[in-house]
């Protein structure tokens, strides 16, 4: 049987738009890990839109932080929940998403900021596109650990049937070039249990932020 599109080690979704499938599973524990001790030094927290909205994921960040409130979106070098700096990115973060981006055929890629969501099962991230970094040149990797979630990839515009694409632990997706501005979400987390992570789901994003 011939394994489905989505299924196979690396598949391209769209131009400038690659899927690596398990690519960070030998990584993952260790990313886990790294993600725990990244939350120690800045707790999660669920952030509150422009628009007031309470956002169902919750999120940290190392590098370069981005944040949400009444004000806007934007990136802070200060944690507003401590009033200190964000955690520097952990060199395996940054090996990853360098190694994954040039797979991806992005080879200049050092990122200077890393998102962390934290997905637990009903969260979910509506359709937007990621402009708030000054480089928009620049790719985004995206890293999976625990709970697998469909991952939703429209296009230049918020309207319109999305494609449906299932991320597992340790996939990474990586977009840039004329996909860069593409509306991108996660429909709502099924319940599970990873044995890594538990009921629970990470996304690591990495980007050049300035």
């Amino acid at each position: 049987m011939q394994p489905a599109l989505f299924d196979l080690p690396e598949t391209r979704i769209a131009p400038g738009v690659v899927l690596l499938r398990d690519y960070a599973l030998a990584d993952a524990d260790a990313l886990v890990a790294a993600v725990a001790r990244i939350a120690a030094a800045a707790p999660f927290r669920q952030m509150v839109t422009p628009g007031g909205f309470t956002m169902s994921a919750a999120l940290t960040n190392c590098g370069a932080g981005w944040i949400s409130d009444r004000k806007g979106y934007r990136y802070s070098d200060i944690n507003p929940q401590t009033g200190e700096a964000w955690p520097e990115i952990p060199a395996l973060f940054s090996t990853l998403a360098q190694r994954a981006a040039a797979a991806a055929g992005y080879p200049d890629f050092i990122p200077d900021a890393c998102i962390i969501n934290r997905y637990i099962p009903g969260a979910r991230m509506s359709l937007h596109q990621d402009s708030q970094e000054k480089p928009l040149d620049a790719p985004v990797v995206s890293v999976s650990l625990g709970l697998s979630a469909t991952f939703l990839w429209g296009g230049m515009a918020r309207a319109g049937r999305p494609q449906r694409i299932l991320l597992h632990h340790g996939d990474v997706i990586v977009w840039g070039g004329p996909s860069r501005l593409n509306f991108h979400g996660i429909a709502p987390l099924k319940p599970g249990s990873n044995p890594s992570v538990g009921a629970q789901r990470f996304n690591l994003t990495f980007r050049r932020a300035r």
